[in-house]
Parts: C-alpha cells; sequence; structure tokens
C-alpha cells in the first residue's frame, strides 16, 4: 500500500505546520509547502500534517483505491 501527497498551492498558506508535524514528508520552498516524495508509505505523521493544515492544502490519498486518507471530510 502506498499514498499519494498533493498540496494545492494556490490554497498553501506557508504556515509551516506541515513542516513542523511531519518534517521527513514536508518542507517550505519559497515560503510554500513541498512534499519531499509525491509516493509515500502510509504514515500516521502526514495524516496529522494534513489534518493540521489550518487552510485544509494537503490532499492525502490511497495509491491503489483513491480513496482520500486526510483530511477527513
Amino acid at each position: 500500500m502506498s499514498w499519494s501527497i498533493a498540496i494545492d498551492d494556490q490554497t498553501c498558506i506557508g504556515s509551516g505546520m506541515c513542516a513542523g508535524v511531519a518534517p521527513e514528508h514536508f518542507e517550505l520552498v519559497d515560503g510554500y509547502s513541498v512534499a519531499k516524495k509525491g509516493r509515500i508509505e502510509p504514515s500516521d505523521d502526514v495524516v496529522d500534517a494534513a489534518e493540521s493544515c489550518p487552510v485544509e492544502a494537503i490532499l492525502v490519498k490511497d495509491v491503489d483505491s483513491g480513496k482520500v486518507v486526510a483530511p477527513e471530510e
């Protein structure tokens, strides 16, 4: 099983919450969040980062099923 991480660069405000929660998966580049890898192994830290984003700019999906893992609706 693997997950994909997508960040809406039009929504991201560069709060840095994701990089603070999951620095192994996110970094700030030019003031905005960037996923270090587009595909990852499932990680609670990535779910926490997506859930903590104040503008819900991070979308985590299961690659196989396409099901949204985070943020919860």
